[in-house]
């Protein structure tokens, strides 16, 4: 069976997440007064590069040196996964793991990267509910599973890790906005704007939170929801054409069709693609005419790499 993954959506952008190859910690080396990149970000940026081979070997010379380096050993547990050498994979996991606290999750959940890495999903999620199990005490298990799953497109298997990372814990906008994204394409509309709102009240200027919410109230037909949110959005990002669509719609539907005509032309002024502008004119200045929920203010996964089974 073909399944689709999809991203669940972030603060930073939607999960889009983030890229499997962007853990790194930016820690600069000292050498006789000059700052040089450590092995972690010259190995990062050949990774850039599609020049995987030659950031393995990097990562590699640098853990003979320094076996403590977990940085370097985890970022060359994702690089070994990119490039399919699974069984190296597999040993710089068992590795990594003498370098932490028992039941530390790391080790898992870079296994699960690894894995996915291979398009071994079922396996990948696997490891994610290791780590979990390994560390019940952490959201990070769960959460990296939720995230992933959802990113997937497997709903159902990313809520209850979510909602287990929450929890245990878990509090940034990102895991609240996720959990919202899978609940609302549940058609579970209350528990979407429940997540949506309490992302937004961990970070206020997640504008994708508040684009969330908005999209709970077009898919519900609660023009003032969608209408409070869009605001929001608009204040966070001024220019985005798409949330001017949305509160237009909002405005229309809530009867204010001068603000909502307002909305329309501030929307055509930002770039927004003339068919939608168009239907929701025709719209306003047809009476009989409902005017039915505007996609370009809906939240949607992004995505579309197949996953086959």
């Amino acid at each position: 069976m073909a399944r689709t993954r999809q991203s669940g959506g972030s603060c930073v952008s939607p999960y889009v997440v983030r890229a499997a190859l962007a853990f790194a910690l930016v820690v600069p080396l000292a050498t006789g007064g000059c700052v040089h990149p450590s092995a972690t970000i010259r190995a990062q940026s050949l990774a850039r590069q599609n020049r995987e081979d030659e950031a393995v070997v990097v990562l590699q010379q640098r853990l003979a040196k320094q076996p403590d380096d977990v940085a370097a050993r985890r970022l060359l547990i994702r690089l070994l996964g990119s490039t399919g050498d699974l069984l190296a994979a597999r040993g710089q996991v068992e590795e990594l793991a003498r370098w932490l606290p028992p039941n530390d999750p790391a080790p898992s959940i870079e296994l699960g990267h690894a894995l996915e890495l291979t398009h071994r999903y079922d396996e990948a999620l696997g490891a994610y509910d290791q780590a979990a199990a390994l560390a019940p005490a952490s959201p990070d298990g769960p959460r990296e599973g939720g995230m992933r799953a959802a990113r997937w497109g497997e709903l159902e298997q990313a809520r209850p890790r979510l909602e287990e990372a929450l929890r245990r814990g878990a509090s940034d906008a990102e895991t609240w906005h996720t959990l919202g994204l899978v609940r609302l394409h549940l058609e579970d509309y209350d528990g979407a704007a429940d997540a949506y709102r309490a992302g937004a009240a961990r970070d206020p200027r997640c504008a994708e939170c508040w684009l969330g919410l908005a999209s709970v109230g077009l898919v519900s037909g609660d023009p003032q929801l969608a209408l409070d949110a869009y605001e929001r959005v608009i204040a966070l990002t001024p220019r985005f054409a798409s949330a001017q669509l949305g509160r237009a719609w909002a405005l229309a539907q809530l009867g204010r069709k001068l603000e909502a005509a307002r909305a329309l032309d501030t929307a055509q002024e930002l770039g927004a693609p003339p068919g939608p502008i168009a239907k929701q004119r025709a719209a306003l200045a047809s009476p009989a005419a409902p005017l039915a929920p505007s996609p370009p203010g809906t939240e949607a996964p992004s995505g579309g790499a197949q996953r086959a089974e």
